[in-house]
């Protein structure tokens, strides 16, 4: 009488797992709701007061988009508070005059405090605002989002910047794209300011200090990405061989998390080419130099192709890597994505028919002059107002912040007069009574 069949049986422990898994959850969810509930008293007593603007960093690799911005921030009279996630960001070695620069922790202790926070204008590159564990706080009045890369607004995992209220643009077609969510989704349209771009403007105006790079034989970076998809993973000996053959200066400069999380193939590549007369291994901290003294870069789907085309003005070989986009806001558009469209006017695609041929094709690109004219347009699409970036954006933070501010007041005056419509009903009321 207590026998079941299998079949039943799998069932069985399925709901139950289900059951389990949804009763885990909810206890989760319940928690963090009264950790979050009894930081956010603490909070209260704390912030009492509307903070202006808070500057929110999830990561000190991240300080160069915010600091010509807060350079720029800081001329002006406005208290600004920066709430860092690393203890050692760069921000804690600058004198700043009106920004107060403070750590909040990692995680979940950094959420409680910034989904509380009282403020004005909260600033950030951050994606998936009121997606995941950041949540929009009802006492901030205005959120804006900065790019931290000179690409597709779509190129975030889905619903990423859904929840803006304004955006800090580098192009038209990003903002074409805002436009086209807003519209999809039924979103209220946003704020949009085409600024530029803030870091590449600081880049640009550090190569032109540099001055002229001495003269070298011809070099080749090999600047891959991680990852299954990485030039590494895909093509590894078969073209740091070819490239070898080339008789050029080789660079290679693997991207830092390939150091853990790929670890074994890239110990056995570094053990395999060891000597520096035909390869040089790069691990510089600051990407400057290496990117100045090579005269091609070859890469899959790195943003430092962008930069490498754009600022340093070279062209780049690149690799189809067959990208999902499924996950992405770019799904949602029936289009190639600007990052992957742009790439034949900067330079040519390395792939399995001319990987044994790349000296031939590092040449056609060093010396093909229809790549400078793609670096021409790639800096119109997606680089507007060059030099005047990080100055353009700061008025537009200064502008949301006085904006709120009117706001705010018409909305207490707008309280204080239905107030005293209220008063003096009750009060005839009374007299009448």
């Amino acid at each position: 009488m207590l026998y079941i069949d299998p079949g039943t049986g799998g069932m069985l422990f399925t709901v139950l797992f289900g059951i389990f898994g949804v009763l885990a959850f909810s206890l989760r969810s319940l928690f963090m709701k009264l950790k979050y509930s009894s930081a956010g008293k603490q909070n209260a007593r704390i912030s009492s007061t509307k903070i202006p603007v808070v500057i929110f960093n999830e990561h000190k690799r991240y300080w160069n988009i915010f600091e010509p911005i807060m350079d720029e921030l800081d001329k002006n009279d406005i208290p600004i508070t920066y709430m860092t996630c690393s203890e050692d960001d760069p921000a804690f070695k600058r004198k700043f005059k009106n920004i107060n620069c403070e750590y909040i922790g990692e995680g979940n202790k950094a959420f409680s405090r910034l989904n509380l926070l009282n403020a004005n204008v909260v600033f950030a590159t951050t994606p998936s605002l009121d997606v995941f564990q950041w949540k929009r706080s009802k006492y901030v009045d205005c959120y804006i989002h900065i790019m931290h890369a000179a690409k597709d607004l779509t190129m975030y995992r889905m619903y990423g910047t859904d929840h803006y209220d304004a955006f800090i643009l580098g192009g038209e077609y990003q903002e074409k794209q805002a436009r086209q969510m807003e519209e999809m989704r039924g979103i209220k349209p946003r704020d949009i300011a085409l600024c530029g771009v803030p870091y590449l403007d600081v880049m640009k105006k550090r190569v032109e200090d540099a001055g002229e790079v001495p003269p070298h034989d011809r070099t080749v970076l090999l600047a891959p990405s991680w990852g299954e998809s990485g030039i590494l993973t895909r093509f590894g000996d078969r073209l740091i061989d070819a490239l070898i053959s080339t008789g050029y200066t080789i660079i290679v400069r693997p991207h830092p998390q390939s150091f853990a999380s790929e670890k074994d193939m890239l110990e056995k590549l570094m053990a395999k080419y060891n000597d520096p007369s035909k390869v040089e291994w790069n691990r510089d901290t600051d990407n400057f130099e290496v990117l100045r003294r090579s005269d091609v870069l070859i890469s899959d789907y790195s943003a430092v192709m962008f930069e490498f085309a754009m600022v340093f003005n070279k062209p780049v070989i690149y690799t189809d890597t067959k990208f999902d986009i499924r996950p992405y806001d770019a799904d949602w558009i029936d289009e190639v994505p600007w990052t992957f469209r742009i790439l034949p006017d900067l330079g040519i695609e390395l792939n399995e028919s001319n990987v044994n041929d790349i000296r031939n094709v590092i040449d056609r690109c060093i010396e093909d002059p229809s790549f400078t004219t793609g670096r021409e347009k790639a800096r119109r699409d997606t680089w507007v107002h060059i030099g005047e970036s990080a100055k353009r954006s700061s008025d537009f933070i200064i502008k949301k912040y006085h904006d709120t501010v009117s706001d705010n007041i018409s909305e207490e005056q707008k309280t204080d007069t239905d107030n005293r419509k209220n008063n003096k009903r009750i009060r005839l009321a009374n007299s009448r009574g």
